[in-house]
């Protein structure tokens, strides 16, 4: 209750402690007033400090992100240019991730670039060498060089088949570039697998023997056996595969070359391999990039575009399988692909 009796404001206070006893207490009223300035202060204060923690610690982080983003932003600009450059953002977060990517990116572009330059290269060598070769026997006939018909007959011969390699090195050009943008028009259908592979083989042997080359072809597949594919691009895919191991074969022995056909569960598995060089360990794992070439074969005169494999890896994937290879230096290699299985869809 309020005291008016004074001149300053005082409020009593009466505690109950017992039926009789009473704690009287006094308060004024600009004691309260100090009080509540005090309590405003204190939050006032504690406001600001605490807008200004976060504001400092809001500040720390856009700092934190910003530099990073300019240096992604310099690494971007300077990469536009042509010039070199270098990223280095010590980050686990999203910002990190797409620095790893662009890093990423920026490695493959480069290995690609690299890559169309080597192809670029390998097809002027290979077609510089054959027409360097058809001038010179043209040169030699017009000269009268070739002056008696079995001369004749073996330079036209000559020029002929130089002819065929150039033919065959812009086919897997064009096929190559058809696969890359995915214009090839396939024609999947249901194909025996045992009387697909009696028939290829039986053509392959014929060039083979013509060749000195001995060809072992093995089928486990029974009759009923189907897959679905694509007849010419699947043929196209065994005759890389052997025209590689003709290629690069070994001239110490008698070439032998394994065709042998499986029945895997769901899936049948081809399996080629030769008794040729055989491929490094530090190679083999890129023989199917395009336009690779082993040690072996860049320094062999046999040219070649360097994309037979990429391109029967290209046309296996578009089949919904898969190539790998197997190789032992001195002792030969062995490339297997395997397909899915054609099955009856049964409804009821």
């Amino acid at each position: 209750f309020k005291n008016a009796s004074n001149d300053l404001d005082s409020y009593y206070s009466i505690l109950r402690i017992t039926d009789k006893q009473y704690l009287i207490s006094k308060t004024y009223s600009d004691n309260m007033d100090k009080l509540e300035n005090v309590l405003v202060n204190s939050v006032v204060y504690i406001t600001v400090i605490v807008v200004g923690f976060f504001f400092i610690v809001l500040m720390m982080w856009v700092i934190t992100l910003i530099h990073p983003l300019n240096q992604i932003r310099n690494y971007i600009e300077r990469v536009k240019l042509g010039k070199d450059a270098e990223l280095h953002v010590n980050r686990k977060d999203e910002i990190g991730e797409l620095a790893d990517a662009l890093v990423s990116m920026r490695d493959e572009l480069l290995r690609q670039e690299k890559t169309k330059e080597e192809m670029i290269h390998n097809i002027s060598h290979d077609l510089k060498t054959p027409l360097t070769a058809i001038k010179g026997y043209v040169e030699g006939s017009r000269d009268g060089i070739a002056n008696t018909p079995e001369k004749q007959a073996k330079y036209i011969q000559t020029i002929a088949n130089k002819v065929n390699d150039m033919d065959k090195l812009i086919d897997e050009l064009t096929i190559y570039s058809k696969l890359d943008t995915n214009r090839v028009p396939y024609s999947f259908a249901k194909i025996p697998i045992k009387g697909y592979f009696d028939d290829c083989c039986e053509e392959i042997k014929i060039d083979l023997e013509a060749q000195g080359i001995d060809l072992d072809y093995r089928c486990y597949a029974g009759d009923d056996v189907f897959i679905v594919a694509d007849a010419e691009q699947l043929k196209r895919v065994i005759n890389n595969i052997v025209s590689n191991s003709v290629k690069y074969r070994d001239e110490s022995r008698k070439e032998k070359i394994t065709i042998a056909v499986y029945d895997e569960g769901d899936y049948v598995h081809i399996l080629l391999a030769d008794n040729g060089k055989g491929i490094g360990a530090r190679e083999l794992p890129r023989i199917f990039e395009r336009c690779y070439r082993t040690d072996a074969s860049r320094n062999s005169s046999k040219g070649g575009s360097g994309l037979g494999l990429s391109i029967a890896k290209k046309i296996i994937e578009e089949h919904g399988g898969k190539i790998w290879a197997n190789s032992v230096e001195g002792q030969g290699t062995t490339i297997s692909f395997v397909l899915r299985k054609y099955k009856e869809c049964v409804t009821y």
